[in-house]
């Protein structure tokens, strides 16, 4: 069992998983300290002064003795009020966009690079089939006399 286990995770796709969801978690931090301390500051600012952390919907009552503000999610949710907070969703929807455009862009980057590679590979493949390509000298004289002793025994 120990063996199969060893198998496993040696193979390359385990491997590759792996690096990707150390290298996810670390983008995701990237991407909450960018949102949090860039982007959704920019967007309250355009929309007039807005924090999207304080939105929500206040479902059961506020306790007795509770001094805090009414329109702070923090304080009423450490008080024990039930509550909708759609504004930490809202955050959370533009922390996923941010990260599907980063990973579109990191795959379409990657394609490129890789479709490249190929048509390179694909023009060298081709001119090494034909005989119009100039070649080394000494190539040309030998496919000469391969053409010759094919022509003698054929």
């Amino acid at each position: 069992m120990f063996k199969e286990f060893k198998k496993f995770i040696a193979r390359g796709n385990v491997i590759d998983l792996a690096v990707g969801v150390v290298i996810g978690a670390a983008f995701s931090g990237i991407v909450k300290q960018l949102t949090d301390g860039v982007l959704m500051p920019l967007i309250g600012w355009l929309f007039g002064d807005i924090d999207f952390s304080n939105w929500f919907l206040r479902l059961g009552e506020v306790p007795e003795g509770y001094d805090g503000a009414l329109d702070n999610y923090e304080q009423l949710k450490e008080a024990g009020v039930a509550m909708i907070g759609y504004g930490a969703l809202i955050t959370a929807i533009i922390n996923f966009l941010i990260v599907a455009f980063a990973l579109f862009l990191l795959v379409r980057g990657v394609n490129r690079v890789t479709e490249e590679m190929q048509r390179k590979q694909a023009e060298v493949e081709d001119s090494s089939q034909s005989d119009e390509v100039p070649t080394d000298p000494q190539l040309d004289v030998l496919k000469k006399i391969l053409a010759e002793l094919k022509a003698e025994r054929g």
